[in-house]
């Protein structure tokens, strides 16, 4: 593997979302990091996604089951 890139399970994981997710990230949102594409193999640069999530924190659910009153 190439030094400051990731897997696209490893991209996925570092940001919290699944692996679909992230190639739709990549495909609809022009400021998401692209990959660097190896034969069929995509790798994420590890920098551009830390990035990219400092710019977009994760969103968080209410816990299920409870509401509010």
């Amino acid at each position: 593997m190439i030094e400051g890139h990731l897997t696209t399970d490893d991209a996925a994981a570092r940001l919290g979302i699944a692996r679909q997710t992230l190639y739709n990230l990549a495909h609809t949102r022009d400021d998401f990091p692209k990959p660097l594409r190896i034969g069929r193999t995509l790798l994420w640069p590890a920098a551009g996604l830390d990035a990219w999530r400092r710019k977009h924190p994760a969103r968080r659910k209410p816990p299920r089951g409870r509401q509010e009153q």
